[in-house]
């Protein structure tokens, strides 16, 4: 009888595997690319400043920047303006998004196109075209340029965000909830607080911090309608121009840690109501 010689299976890697492996790398490859300059910031924070002025070389570690953080007014003052124009705008935003997000995910209506079409341009817009319209509004309405015209454009850009964001959440929603509630005896405005609303939160959540941040961060469409008024970006450009203090990089610090824990906190309560 002949003896047939079976060979070792040799391990060979499949295509997909390749790419999930390959997909993996380049997303870590983003992450680290996009934080390597908040790195940077947050360890120079902690670097000695010769004469008051930020170093990009290591001359030695300090908390001086830290103990002395709020010391310079205009700089904090002008965070101030930008956290309360970010909250206020953010939240206004989201009210005025989520019955917005409710009827483009839900119902068909006369202008539902056109209302996406407007939608998307709005996000699609470049900063300069979108900051000279809202200027030339103002200026038409005889408005004093200030925080209110700069909350006011803020609420203009941060309303199409809101939308699609919390849009997405409620299109993942089934209907047969709302019917289910209808047939318990609950009315249209029950059903939503009690069984929508709910479902719905961490969008509404996620839409704020993205508002949120988006409305800090801002600078070509503040410069056109701040006026007089500065924000924590216009104030960081304006110092770039003479020496940046080390108390810039010691609140965008505290602005960049706040915003983690407030995405951590969400996050959180997400996989709370999913596993609930």
């Amino acid at each position: 009888m002949s003896s047939v010689t079976t060979l070792p299976a040799t391990k060979a890697y499949s295509p997909s595997r390749v790419g999930e492996r390959l997909l993996s790398f380049f997303t870590w490859a983003m992450i680290a690319y996009n934080m390597l300059p908040i790195a940077v910031m947050v360890v120079f924070s902690f670097n000695t400043a010769p004469n008051g002025h930020v170093a990009l070389k290591w001359l030695g570690f300090t908390l001086d920047s830290y103990k002395h953080a709020f010391a310079i007014q205009d700089l904090t003052g002008a965070l101030g303006n930008s956290l309360e124009v970010a909250a206020g705008s953010a939240l206004i935003s989201v009210i005025l998004g989520t019955p917005l997000a409710l009827a483009l995910a839900r119902y068909k209506f006369w202008g539902k196109t056109l209302t996406d079409i407007v939608i998307f341009a709005d996000i699609a817009a470049p900063a300069v075209v979108v900051g000279a319209s809202l200027l030339a509004l103002f200026l038409t309405l005889n408005l004093p340029r200030g925080l209110l015209t700069i909350f006011i454009a803020h609420v203009a850009f941060n309303v199409a965000f809101a939308v699609v964001v919390i849009r997405a959440r409620v299109s993942g929603l089934d209907r047969a909830l709302d019917r289910a509630a209808a047939d318990l005896g609950a009315t249209p405005w029950v059903a939503f607080w009690t069984v929508v609303f709910p479902l719905i939160l961490p969008g509404i959540i996620g839409a704020w911090l993205l508002c949120f941040m988006l409305s800090i961060d801002d600078l070509i469409i503040t410069t056109f309608v701040a006026g007089q008024t500065l924000t924590f970006p216009l104030w960081v450009y304006g110092a770039t121009k003479i020496g940046t203090p080390p108390q810039v990089f010691v609140l965008s610090t505290f602005v960049f840690i706040g915003g983690v824990l407030l995405a951590l906190a969400n996050a959180a309560l997400s996989r709370k109501r999913e596993s609930a």
